[in-house]
């Protein structure tokens, strides 16, 4: 989880903390980063991102190089037991350039998905606010954690879908 996402945890947990108090009712697990990248703006604006000229240049040249590596990995399976060792050397190297290559592009893309997951993360920071004050009222919690601090919770502990529905509604509604 990013130091970013914890801070906003944080926060969020401090904030609610008079609400959780005052509140004795039941236990509820939320994923506060899923709730937020799920919602049908973070969607939207995941898909324009994917629409730029720079990430679908940067999209296209990452599956050109995994067919190269996979069409390399193809020659190396079919003539492996016939090349010197000079040969396989040289395969290697390569595929180890076409994976240095991969990786390159691959963190390239996920970087500008990361980007914009955060710009969410803070500018709906005080909209999951006031959701979840509203859910923790609702329903009756009294602890409510985030997901990433629990080792195990049943899926029926979880609120993060209501999170992001409410999140919806309340987009649709401005």
């Amino acid at each position: 989880m990013s130091k970013t996402l914890k801070i906003l945890c944080a926060g969020l947990c401090l904030a609610m903390l008079p609400s959780l108090a005052a509140a004795q009712g039941r236990i509820a697990v939320v994923d506060l980063e899923q709730a937020i990248l799920q919602t049908d703006e973070a969607q939207q604006r995941l898909n324009g991102l994917r629409e730029t000229e720079d990430y679908k240049a940067d999209k296209a040249e990452l599956d050109r190089l995994q067919q190269e590596r996979e069409d390399l990995i193809k020659e190396v399976q079919n003539d492996l037991a016939v090349m010197s060792a000079e040969q396989q050397q040289a395969v290697r190297k390569r595929l180890a350039n076409k994976n240095a290559d991969l990786e390159h592009v691959l963190r390239k893309l996920q970087q500008a998905e990361q980007q914009l997951g955060q710009e969410l993360l803070q500018e709906m920071t005080p909209k999951v606010q006031a959701v979840l004050r509203d859910l923790i009222t609702s329903e009756g919690i009294g602890l409510l954690v985030q997901r990433t601090a629990v080792i195990h919770a049943d899926n029926g502990f979880s609120i993060t879908a209501k999170v992001t529905d409410k999140l919806n509604q309340q987009a649709a509604s401005e």
